[in-house]
């Protein structure tokens, strides 16, 4: 199809204001998908992704719509993830395309993730069209949003489309904008193929598929093909586009989304960002942007009985066939065995991740507490990068300890600022900015109907250190403002910080699993509430079991699990008081024993302690 009618755009949204919806009811619109087989969330594949109503990997469609000038063009969608955790798949989705819908529930307004995907839209040079969805539900403030994004992003009143994705309400008037709004796209299909491969899976029966967009050439079904980035070659087994379900096709050409099966048999032989051209007229320079995926946050996977070691191994292999952003190394733990320490892009992905190797693969799994990767500085000047507490060298080796910090947006009502500003500060944050996101922070509030949502927003911008969001800074944030704050956050640098490592010891055995790495005026007190939780829940054994936390080699606490005791006089019913002594020392010097050899078992509710011990 001639470029000048195709139009390429994505959907971006905070979580949950509607996204997958609105591409359903865009389905049905034109014609893509027949009534009789549509299903709620239809581009969402995964169970999981139905289940918890969140889009986890990015999905593209090509849709056809006969415009009102009786023209038919070409809609390639590609519906991205809301999560933060996979805003890289939003940042490559944008990159394919040269328009978003912006969507925002009405009933909700800005949130945290539409400022972020907006403006990372606005890098990318894409025309935005902003969509307030939602606007059936009895709760919702049209106008109020609607003047709301007018004061944040500039939009224009008549710009803005006011939808129900739900019941169908404005569709007309939204196709109708990505056709007379969104520019076509532009590029020489004389020119040398240059392809976006802005997402990949993995096939039992043609390898590696990649997902990516024509931006010069074109290219042919059965060509040789060349990775720009990788250096890896290949041959275009098949090409084809997604409607929504893979459709061969001779080739693809300037401007068209779709795929090339190219047989090669490890996902990250064709990475995420890369650039295909032929082999036989290469490209003089890739298409620019291209990062590799860094994850950043670490855990160690373990199987529950032990003996299932070579079975998570296998399970996480074929789970990583399809996910690249997940790296794993095997380790081993003095108390859990052996096992894998898994990266992940954070902890939804890490839950996601979990649940999909205990649910698709029958595992019983025990999984660290997670931590980030730190960068120490050896005293010789060299750099060594650390993914598990236990891996931290003695002190006198190392002259600092680096950790990764964070751009925080914060969006909020403006009464909980206080909250906000005590919660990040106790977390080490440093305040950057504050704007009113509704003008001048007027109070818009009716005299004796003083609620949350009804108070004028608020966008609190700080820095602070992931390892202080990891554990339960976003459980905080939605309590301390009764659910109505929203966050989002993007990598920042690395800082040096005065951070030294919480040794947990039950029976006087360091469990390197629990081991964690603390600032210095957190420690004591996060090591005296671990123990006290953990003596909770280390079970009862025959002999006395001590549990201390050692902060930077000092014992900062300790708490003692009584031992079972057994009545050796039960049946001494008489006789001299010797003969009681007797069972008495006979049974003190069996537990002594015991204590010397025993093995103490710590259950997987323990290593979740460290998850939900108070700040």
């Amino acid at each position: 199809m001639d470029s000048r009618f195709i139009r390429n755009f994505c959907i971006v949204a905070h979580i949950d204001h509607g996204k997958s919806t609105l591409a359903d009811r865009l389905l049905e619109a034109t014609g893509t998908i027949a009534s009789r087989q549509m299903v709620d969330q239809y581009l969402d594949t995964m169970d999981l992704e139905r289940e918890r109503g969140i889009t986890i990997k990015a999905q593209a469609v090509r849709m056809m719509h006969r415009h009102t000038d009786g023209q038919e063009y070409q809609l390639n969608l590609i519906d991205t993830p809301g999560h933060v955790d996979f805003s890289h798949e939003v940042s490559r989705s944008l990159r394919a395309c040269e328009g978003a819908l912006l969507v925002v529930d009405a009933s909700q307004g800005v949130q945290a993730q539409t400022l972020a995907n907006a403006y990372l839209a606005m890098e990318h040079n894409l025309v935005l069209i902003p969509v307030i969805n939602k606007i059936d539900l009895a709760v919702a403030q049209p106008e109020k949003v609607a003047q709301e994004m007018e004061h944040t992003f500039g939009f224009r009143r008549e710009e803005m489309l006011f939808v129900s994705a739900k019941e169908g309400t404005g569709l007309s008037d939204l196709l109708r904008a990505v056709v007379e709004r969104i520019p076509p796209p532009t590029g020489d299909a004389g020119d040398p193929l240059r392809a976006l491969v802005f997402d990949s899976a993995y096939d039992s029966y043609k390898g590696v598929v990649a997902y990516i967009r024509v931006f010069d050439g074109t290219l042919r079904q059965g060509v040789p093909i060349h990775l720009m980035a990788a250096g890896n070659r290949a041959e275009a087994l098949e090409v084809g586009v997604f409607r929504p379900h893979l459709v061969e096709m001779e080739t693809l050409s300037v401007g068209e989304v779709g795929y090339v099966a190219t047989g090669l048999k490890s996902i990250h032989q064709v990475p995420v960002g890369d650039t295909i051209t032929l082999q036989e007229r290469q490209a003089a320079e890739p298409l620019p942007g291209y990062l590799p995926l860094k994850p950043m946050v670490f855990a160690g996977v373990y199987p529950a009985d032990g003996e299932s070691y070579r079975e998570l191994g296998d399970a996480l292999e074929r789970l990583q066939l399809n996910d690249a952003a997940l790296s794993y190394q095997p380790e081993n733990s003095v108390a859990l065995g052996f096992g894998f320490r898994c990266g992940f892009l954070g902890l939804l992905h890490l839950e996601i991740v979990q649940e999909r190797l205990e649910r698709e693969y029958g595992l019983d799994l025990i999984t660290t507490a997670p931590s980030v990767a730190y960068r120490v500085i050896m005293a010789d000047g060299s750099e060594l990068n650390i993914q598990n507490p236990s891996q931290l060298p003695p002190q006198q080796q190392f002259t600092e300890i680096q950790e990764p910090w964070l751009n925080v947006s914060i969006i909020t009502p403006s009464r909980f600022i206080g909250e906000m500003m005590d919660l990040t500060m106790t977390r080490r944050g440093e305040f950057k900015s504050m704007e009113y996101l509704q003008g001048g922070g007027e109070v818009a509030t009716q005299e004796g109907n003083q609620s949350p949502s009804s108070d004028p927003r608020v966008l609190l911008e700080f820095k602070l250190p992931l390892a202080e969001i990891l554990l339960d800074f976003y459980d905080q944030l939605k309590s301390r403002t009764q659910g109505y704050a929203s966050m989002d956050y993007t990598p920042a640098d690395y800082k040096s910080g005065q951070l030294l490592k919480l040794d947990i010891l039950v029976n006087n055995l360091p469990v390197d699993a629990l081991s964690l790495i603390l600032h210095k005026d957190n420690g004591v007190q996060q090591g005296r509430a671990l123990v006290e939780r953990l003596k909770e829940l280390i079970p009862r054994q025959m002999f006395e079991v001590p549990i201390q936390a050692s902060f930077n080699g000092r014992i900062i606490a300790r708490e003692t699990i009584r031992g079972m005791r057994k009545n050796v006089l039960a049946k001494c019913y008489g006789g001299d008081v010797t003969r009681k002594r007797k069972l008495l020392e006979k049974q003190a010097e069996g537990k002594k024993r015991m204590k010397r050899i025993g093995h103490v078992e710590v259950p997987q509710e323990a290593f979740l302690a460290i998850l939900k011990v108070k700040r």
